[in-house]
């Protein structure tokens, strides 16, 4: 129990030892999907109009994970800080809402997205040769709903009582057996997109069940018992408070992915979407260990915040700050020297990579600038100041992105424009965060 207390010993220490199984874990989460991409980017003859398919139906898989973030990240923060005041009952009546409100999100979410998929796709930026690959892909891929809200929703519960490495568990189990299962499914058995959804399907729902077993097993100090699997509205509320954060944010980000799948559509057809589709994928892994560190440094923060111990959520604070700046440097020069290689992971179609290479070095600049986006926003949501955290959700890519990414391309920037829009909202968002933050909260701490 002593090595779950993080109010004493090293707030170093208990931040890596929480950030380091955290990256891992959400490296291989992220296989789920980047595997699926680096398979059918390389497909024979089909690979880069699957590729741009698999884009068209980003908006839809980031739908279904704001409404993940919305209970899982809105209830983790006050898991964390009832773990830290002791109260055990509020705890694991906090564990149960937000399995209640997962379970029957993921139902709703399945009906709604597989009955309206075509014209959803549509929307979303689909040609009528993109739209194929798209729906084979979506029309399985839905089937998992329930499979990933529950491992992405719960496993947050873990990590917060200091069983990172039983959380990095979760997803290497089911990445493993994507891993091993896509090729199975795209190559030997011929079925293309649609093996590639089926071995995700397969993969989540193997992590669920580990999450499950985990959360009502001995293992766990707090558990998921059934008096306490119900839907209490005040409670809701406090977890909606929270979440709405995450929500925001991944629900922009969905915005985001639609509007620029349709400006890039219009401006460049769908080769450009396919560029996206790469560039997301490089963003996302460049971004893991980042976010590893922000969230390794939440349950710190919180529990410290719970116990009054607000020196060391100053601490949490200045460290996760700093690290996350060297290592986005580290990766923006990376990205810098070895374009062409990146984009080779993922495409094999020479005007992709050729296309790609100069949208890369846009798209990427000032990368550095998305630490002082993660350590702000992370702040805010683990000491429960869920109004600020909403708002600089808001800010970077409602207000910046959005109107940058429908403006740039029609005064002469063309596609150019799309890509030039994310390293401005990452310098006046991320900044903007974190100055906010370093006045209103680290100050006066």
């Amino acid at each position: 129990m002593q090595a779950n207390d993080f109010s004493t010993g090293s707030v170093r220490r208990h931040i890596i030892a929480q950030a380091v199984p955290l990256m891992l874990a959400q490296l291989v989460q992220l296989l789920y999907n980047i595997v699926d991409r680096i398979y059918i980017g390389h497909l024979p003859e089909t690979g880069s109009m699957a590729l741009t398919g698999l884009g068209i139906t980003f908006p839809v898989i980031v739908l279904i994970a704001a409404f993940t973030s919305l209970f899982g990240q809105g209830g983790t923060p006050l898991f964390s800080i009832a773990r830290g005041k002791k109260d055990t009952q509020e705890a694991e009546s906090i564990l149960g809402n937000v399995f209640a409100l997962l379970l029957g999100a993921s139902v709703i979410l399945f009906v709604v997205c597989y009955t309206l998929r075509r014209p959803i796709l549509f929307l979303f930026g689909a040609s009528e040769v993109s739209y194929v690959y798209a729906d084979q892909y979506l029309q399985i891929y839905l089937l998992g709903t329930l499979f990933s809200m529950l491992t992405t929703g719960l496993n947050g519960f873990i990590n917060a009582q200091g069983f990172p490495k039983f959380g990095m568990i979760t997803t290497l189990l089911g990445a493993v057996i994507n891993i091993v299962l896509d090729p199975l499914f795209i190559f030997t058995f011929n079925m293309g997109v649609r093996g590639a959804a089926l071995a995700t399907v397969i993969s989540q729902g193997i992590s669920a069940l580990w999450v499950m077993r985990f959360l009502t097993g001995k293992k766990a100090i707090l558990t998921l018992k059934r008096q306490h699997i119900r839907i209490d509205p005040a409670r809701t509320r406090r977890i909606c408070s929270l979440g709405t954060s995450g929500f925001v944010m991944q629900g922009t980000n969905c915005l985001v992915q639609i509007v620029c799948n349709n400006q890039l559509q219009a401006f460049g057809g769908d080769l450009y979407v396919g560029i996206m589709t790469v560039l997301n994928s490089v963003r996302e892994i460049l971004s893991l260990p980042m976010s590893g560190i922000s969230n390794g440094g939440q349950p710190v923060m919180g529990y410290n915040y719970g116990a009054g111990r607000n020196d060391r959520v100053k601490e949490c604070i200045r460290f996760t700050a700093v690290l996350g700046f060297v290592y986005t440097l580290v990766a923006w020069i990376l990205v810098m020297l070895l374009p062409r290689q990146l984009m080779g992971i993922f495409a094999s179609d020479a005007a992709t990579i050729d296309h790609g290479v100069e949208a890369m070095f846009i798209y990427f600049f000032g990368f550095v600038f998305m630490t002082f986006q993660f350590v702000g926003q992370n702040t805010f949501l683990a000491l429960g100041r869920s109004k600020q955290a909403i708002f600089f959700s808001l800010l970077r890519k409602a207000f910046i992105v959005v109107p940058l990414t429908l403006l740039l391309p029609h005064v002469g920037f063309g596609v150019n424009g799309v890509f030039l829009a994310e390293p401005i909202s990452n310098a006046v968002g991320g900044l903007a965060a974190f100055i906010t933050m370093w006045f209103t909260v680290y100050r006066k701490l």
